[in-house]
């Protein structure tokens, strides 16, 4: 297998906290978050993933930017034997999540307040079973393309830390970000898009939960695309 590489050096771009959190969300930040915080080895360390948890969970799931943190404990509330890590910079969705967590009782997350590009380069390759990208920021101008989460690299390290068969699930209401992923995606050698028919992107899978965003893009009249991909077998050469 190929070692870990090291992290990448990148300007992160967008808020990382907005209004002052309340008096419960800040016990909960000051309190739980040490307790399920995934903290990165100094230097380029390697983060070994299923030694965060005891006891050591079935499979590992991965949620990039998990917003207000709904989607991310509902799952981990269905899955108590799998280990979730999710990965968000903004400080207010932290907090929500954590509130989540607390409110279900939730021993199987843990949570990265960084941006996951910082973590792929760390973990182990083929060590994630499923990675959720669910209405992440579209970046609808040309000149910020480059931004989206979708790009060549990204999915390049996506792949590397994903087990043979593992699942990638996008989510978004913008059109523009849609085409471009699938561009990329579809072009990508070690990922293969599910969708045989046109109901496959335009419902959801039937395990799902739906987010916040999800559902302010409803109530304005825009339709969500689902998009799922698998990862190719390493064993036959991607073939």
């Amino acid at each position: 297998m190929t070692k870990p590489r090291a992290a990448p050096r990148f300007d992160w771009h967008g808020r990382r906290q907005g209004r002052r959190l309340r008096t419960g969300r800040q016990r909960l930040v000051e309190e739980l978050l040490p307790r399920l915080r995934l903290t990165l080895p100094a230097g380029d360390g390697p983060v070994d993933p299923r030694g965060l948890f005891s006891p050591v969970p079935a499979k590992l799931w991965l949620e990039i930017g998990f917003g207000g943190g709904e989607h991310l404990a509902g799952q981990a509330a269905r899955h108590r034997q799998i280990g979730f890590i999710g990965s968000e910079v903004f400080l207010n969705g932290l907090a929500s999540a954590l509130a989540h967590i607390e409110r279900e009782k939730l021993a199987n997350v843990r949570l990265l307040h960084e941006d996951a590009r910082v973590l792929l380069p760390r973990l182990p390759e083929g060590a994630i079973d499923r990675v959720y990208l669910l209405f992440p920021d579209p970046w609808p101008k040309r000149r910020h393309r480059d931004r989206r989460f979708t790009s060549r690299g990204n999915l390049d390290a996506l792949a590397r830390v994903m087990a043979d068969g593992a699942e990638l699930r996008i989510a978004s209401d913008d059109m523009g970000f849609i085409r471009w992923t699938l561009e990329h995606t579809r072009n990508h050698p070690d990922l293969v898009w599910q969708a045989r028919r046109p109901l496959d992107w335009r419902q959801p899978p039937e395990d799902w939960i739906a987010t916040r965003y999800q559902e302010k893009a409803v109530k304005a009249g825009r339709s969500p695309v689902f998009l799922t991909f698998r990862r190719r077998s390493r064993r036959h050469g991607n073939a």
